[in-house]
């Protein structure tokens, strides 16, 4: 049921357009897919991602499996029945929650034996469990599960993070005994380039149905994180979709595309929607500020999503301050019609043969952020 094909390539870059076909329908590449961390992405309904061109989004293992749990979504067959989103879901293995929120986290060979954050109950995070709870969920792409590590971290603690990923990475291939949903790898290794070597090579024997890049954008030099994104992506098969995970800024995915990468996720979009930060084409507004006070335009003039056709700075700004619920909800419907926009105007740029020229234009237009 799963397949990735390439439709158009870039002849100046590595970009490429493609279609994921899922069990829930497919997705052009490149795409960019809002997180529901909680079977929601914040403050916004199903219809409404449709509206602003959402194609696919993120759940998350780690607190789907603690709240409400398995045994509720298991009754509405699914993370899809259960928050009426008829659309692909991808769903993460829960490690990086594990390694960043959970208490007295203890790893071994095993799995990672956390605390709950919600109750401080003990729970045992296996491969094998990783797997069986994101296909309770109905995933359609699911997460191998893998150690994430810190930056800056040692060179010996990355190898050790590394192997053992790989070793999980093997318990998960085994595990996975589904044909309609797919299962990626992924590539760890900190930021050296023997290690990414490594994990992407051990990856490409054990063989998935796609391939993520992680371990990127947690903390480190944005130059850096392109340069380990420059380095691995062509590592991977041309013929398998490349997932760069936890990234980012309207700027990283451009030039992430131009590297041949196909996918995205970040929290960007709905949490600076809930800080008062819009993106535009020139950057991105402050609605907070005392500029916009009397400001009759919309966000972006020319913006065809729901909020800018509707209302001015002005009104988002008295909402914000307010702290009325409505302008989460507002911001954030830009937000991610931004975001859909970006990726749908990427993919029109490389099917077109011109995605040259909208890069050069869009790092053009890119100014500081509007304070």
């Amino acid at each position: 049921m799963f397949n990735f094909n390439i439709v158009a390539e870039s002849e100046t870059t590595r970009a490429r357009a493609g279609i994921l076909q899922t069990a829930h329908g497919e997705v052009e590449t490149p795409v960019f897919m809002p997180v529901g961390t909680l079977g929601t992405v914040k403050s916004l309904s199903p219809e409404e991602l449709i509206a602003c061109g959402v194609q696919i989004i993120l759940g998350n293992t780690y607190h789907l499996y603690l709240r409400p749990g398995c045994d509720v979504i298991r009754k509405f067959n699914g993370l899809h029945g259960f928050m009426s989103w008829d659309g692909p879901v991808l769903t993460d293995s829960g490690g990086f929650q594990v390694f960043s929120l959970a208490k007295l986290r203890k790893v071994t060979g095993e799995g990672a034996l956390f605390q709950s954050h919600i109750d401080g109950s003990q729970h045992l995070l296996t491969p094998e469990k990783s797997v069986e709870i994101q296909l309770c969920l109905g995933s359609d792409i699911v997460m191998c599960l893998d150690e994430c590590i810190k930056y800056p971290a040692e060179k010996s603690d990355a190898q050790k993070a590394l192997e053992l990923t790989t070793q999980w990475a093997k318990r998960c291939k085994d595990a996975f005994k589904n044909e309609k949903n797919a299962l990626f790898g992924i590539v760890q290794g900190g930021m050296f380039k023997d290690l990414r070597e490594m994990s992407a090579h051990d990856l490409l024997n054990i063989d998935f149905d796609g391939y993520a890049i992680g371990g990127l954008s947690v903390g480190e030099p944005k130059d850096l994180m392109l340069e380990m994104a420059d380095l691995t992506l062509p590592m991977l098969p041309d013929t398998k979709p490349k997932y760069i995970m936890g990234v980012g800024t309207p700027e990283d995915i451009v030039a992430l595309v131009a590297l041949g990468a196909d996918m995205f996720d970040c929290v960007l979009p709905t949490r600076n929607a809930r800080n008062g930060q819009m993106f535009t084409t020139t950057g991105t507004i402050n609605i907070s500020n005392a500029r916009f006070k009397h400001d009759i335009d919309p966000i972006e003039s020319g913006c065809t999503c729901y909020t800018c056709r509707n209302y001015s700075r002005a009104y988002l700004r008295h909402l914000y301050l307010s702290k009325e619920l409505l302008a989460y909800r507002l911001n954030t419907i830009h937000n991610i019609h931004y975001y859909m926009n970006l990726v749908r105007q990427l993919r029109t740029a490389i099917c077109k043969g011109k995605f040259g020229e909208f890069e050069k234009e869009f790092f053009k237009n890119s100014l500081q952020p509007i304070l």
